[in-house]
């Protein structure tokens, strides 16, 4: 094996290193539903079927003192992804 050949190797290596970390890490920061979440007992029976797939919405609730803001974003199974969640206010 050549010296070209292997830094080659090796720069693949930690490419493909360098993806793995970067999916676990992206998994390990998934928002997790809190009590009052529409996810927080699981997926919801029905679905949204008449809105586009990719879109999103906001849902607002009140939970533990505070005011909070959830975007949901519409999966391709139509299933419900949590990709934000803002706390609006501590009344």
């Amino acid at each position: 094996m050549t010296v070209s050949s292997r830094k080659a190797v090796a720069a693949a290596i930690l490419l493909a290193a360098l993806a793995v970390q970067t999916a676990l890490a992206t998994k390990a920061r998934a928002l997790e539903p809190i009590p009052g979440s529409i996810t927080f007992q699981g997926q919801p029976t029905t679905k949204l079927v008449k809105s586009p797939i990719g879109s999103t919405f906001s849902h607002r609730f009140y939970a533990d003192g505070a005011h909070y803001e959830e975007t949901y974003k519409i999966g391709q199974d139509r299933s419900l992804e949590l990709v934000r969640r803002q706390q609006l206010s501590n009344r």
